[in-house]
């Protein structure tokens, strides 16, 4: 690979990576907060109608940084990927396009009246102000995702002689398979998100003894909502998108599994660490016959391994793709193992009492940061060598004008200026959760001076 391809490759993962720490949090709150506008509405509890407006605010700082790092990205495709785009644009032009128009328009245009219109509208146009920020927000990674899928697995196209490729049928676009499972399996990452850090900020306040009512409808409605997405996002989702790497992209498969020979009765390896040279996983942790069975539901089947296949259509880094995969699933299974020792805790009426489980909750809002990473690196390192697979490699799609010295500089610019963003942006948000729902910091003890009973707040 030569400097400048890699210097490309480099430039839009760090763009990428930076920008999506902040839309997969709006994707998931947009579902909590309205949520809590619904209960606000329904029930007339104040304490419901800040937590909502706190988490609407949160929700506004992450939109504000999620436009700011996005858009440089649109100009990447033109800057970085311009032979890409020469040849897919008539593809990719469509949904981007309706991303910008329809989605990003809808969430935007009424994000305003959602965060300065409350006192200015009815209670009931301001939660549909809020149901249609949260319809914008996942509308945009409609579009985003099956921008995504259509690469991965591209449908409804026809290739022409000079090597353009034109959509023929904007229907399969929207229809893709590969967009059935990735579309609620990205969803779902970004509402386990969302879920672990309104924990983590109900766990603070808890630990700390501060907005008690506040934290207590912040941690009974992440557990809640975050029970189910970290189990949905492992079973159907995880394991339907899985089965369709293994029909579509079985190299990927084989790659990120570390799955090297073919075999029947193969199993899952949990942990290892792997040799490609060798062509072995060193040092593995196996359970028997797993994979087999969790592809085929037979635990005989054969699973092809890489040496099946031309060594040139392996990802060319196999070991971080095995490593990103490996990361993804195991913090996923942690998650579970969180979510639903809170849901027990709760059950059994100890969950805002057990500063163990708070310590963890809160200490563990990283995870689903770290592992919706490592999914979209899992997709795209498995994806290697071919941009549009089957189609574009990815030799053959960046800008063979723009030299390595340009990217460089370009990265080094990218990386300064994101890390200013990224002190402005602690210190907003910590600001805010410093404030609090009821828009100052309340020592101990003061819920209880409210007029509203505590029990009144609480989420049945």
């Amino acid at each position: 690979m030569d400097d400048s391809l890699l210097l490309h490759r480099i430039h839009f993962a760090f763009t990428i990576m930076y920008h999506y720490l902040f839309p997969q949090l709006t994707i998931g709150l947009a579902l909590i907060m309205t949520v809590f506008k619904t209960l606000a509405l329904r029930t007339g509890d104040p304490v419901y109608h800040e937590s909502a407006r706190f988490w609407i605010r949160v929700f506004g700082i992450n939109f504000v940084f999620g436009v700011v790092t996005g858009i440089p990205m649109e100009f990447q495709f033109g800057t970085n990927w311009a032979r890409f785009s020469s040849a897919a644009g008539g593809v990719i032009g469509q949904t981007l396009a309706m991303e910008g128009m329809f989605a990003f328009f809808l969430e935007s245009a009424f994000l305003g009246l959602l965060i300065y219109g409350e006192d200015k509208v009815s209670e009931f146009f301001h939660w549909l102000c809020t149901v249609l920020v949260s319809l914008g927000s996942w509308m945009s990674a409609w579009f985003i995702v099956a921008t995504n899928a259509w690469m991965q697995h591209p449908v409804g196209y026809t290739l022409t002689e000079d090597g353009e490729i034109v959509l023929n049928d904007i229907l399969a676009l929207f229809t893709n398979p590969w967009l059935f499972w990735q579309f609620p399996h990205v969803i779902l990452g970004c509402i386990t998100t969302g879920a672990f850090v309104v924990a983590a900020i109900g766990a603070f306040y808890t630990l700390r003894g501060t907005h008690e009512r506040h934290a207590r409808i912040f941690l009974k409605t992440a557990v809640a909502v975050g029970g189910c997405s970290t189990v949905l996002l492992a079973v159907p989702t995880g394991d339907g998108q899985a089965k369709l790497l293994y029909r579509h992209q079985p190299i990927t498969f084989a790659a990120m599994e570390g799955h090297f020979y073919t075999e029947k009765g193969a199993p899952i390896i949990l942990i290892g660490q792997p040799d490609v040279a060798a062509r072995k996983i060193d040092n593995p942790v196996k359970v028997p016959g797993m994979l087999s069975f969790l592809t085929h539901q037979r635990w005989d089947a054969e699973i092809k391994g890489l040496v099946e296949f031309p060594e040139d259509e392996w990802p060319d880094n196999i070991p971080l793709l095995y490593y990103s995969y490996h990361i993804m699933a195991g913090l996923g299974t942690i998650m579970i193992g969180v979510m639903g020792v809170g849901a027990f805790l709760w059950w059994r009426g100890t969950m805002f009492t057990a500063r163990w489980w708070l310590w963890s909750v809160m200490l563990c809002f990283p995870f689903p940061y770290i592992a919706n990473t490592a999914g979209w690196m899992t997709a795209e390192l498995g994806r290697q060598p071919w941009l549009i697979y089957g189609l574009m490699r990815t030799s053959d799609g960046h800008s063979e004008n723009v030299s390595a010295g340009n990217v460089l500089f370009s990265l080094m610019g990218f990386m300064g200026m994101y890390a200013l963003l990224s002190v402005i942006f602690v210190f907003l948000m910590t600001h805010e959760v410093e404030r609090g729902p009821v828009g100052k910091p309340e020592s101990k003890g003061s819920d209880e001076k409210r007029s509203i009973a505590p029990d009144e707040s609480d989420p049945e």
